[in-house]
């Protein structure tokens, strides 16, 4: 098979060797990290544009690096070619190979902040702040930057998760270093890749995948298995 692959940046080191590992021509599209900012319907409109331009002669499938990702997702449709999407509410899970495991650890470990390769290399390389205030000028910019920074007060904890991929230790060494400077404890895990892997692979049992044919959309259900499809309608 020859697949079509769009993918969140911050999964960037993780989905090149997925592709590399694949037994199918999987060809691969980036998108910024800061889509997640503009809001869910801006973030699927970018989605949908860049699915609408996968020429369907030349490939059998769309691939979605993404999860349910703040509803980034919610109402993509499927158009010319079918989409598959993993099952889970965001990119954590897909680190860590699948929403029953990310689920299992955030209950036990209620007030963690998680990190990764891909976010510590590719989330904070723009200032947040000035692009805030350029876009909704100085007072409602700071108000902004006040309710997105309000989150820290509920983490105790931060863990990394370690793929296995990283050229050496200083990955890990950021993420202790930002623990330390927040006041939380740390702790690394193992990621687990094999989500990502059976993706490209073309395995896409039903129980992780949601593959949405033609004629038919993308509709959360927050619920076990996190996405369905339905209909366009006529």
């Amino acid at each position: 098979m020859r697949l079509k692959l769009i993918s969140c940046e911050v999964l960037y080191r993780e989905m090149c060797a997925a592709a590399a590992r694949s037994p199918h021509q999987v060809d691969v599209e980036f998108l910024p990290k800061g889509l997640h900012d503009e809001g869910g319907q801006a973030m699927c409109a970018r989605l949908q544009e860049a699915a609408d331009r996968a020429d369907a002669t030349r490939y059998e499938a769309v691939l979605l690096g993404y999860a349910l990702c703040g509803n980034g997702i919610a109402g993509l449709e499927s158009r010319t070619l079918p989409l598959v999407i993993p099952r889970a509410h965001d990119c954590i899970a897909l680190l860590m190979g699948g929403r029953d495991r990310y689920r299992s650890y955030f209950e036990n470990h209620p007030g963690v902040f998680f990190r990764s390769t891909g976010w510590l290399e590719r989330g904070e390389d723009l200032d947040q702040a000035a692009l805030l205030i350029a876009r909704y000028g100085e007072d409602n910019g700071r108000y902004l930057i006040e309710q997105f920074n309000g989150y820290q007060r509920n983490y105790r904890q931060l863990a990394y998760i370690a793929t296995g991929l990283e050229p050496d230790g200083s990955f890990e060494r950021q993420a202790r270093e930002e623990a330390a400077r927040r006041g939380w404890q740390f702790e690394t895990i193992r990621g687990d890749l094999r989500l990502l892997e059976r993706l490209v692979a073309g395995d896409w049992d039903e129980n992780d995948f949601l593959v949405v044919t033609p004629g038919w959309r993308v509709k959360p259900t927050y619920e076990g298995g996190i996405i369905e499809k339905e209909g366009l309608g006529p």
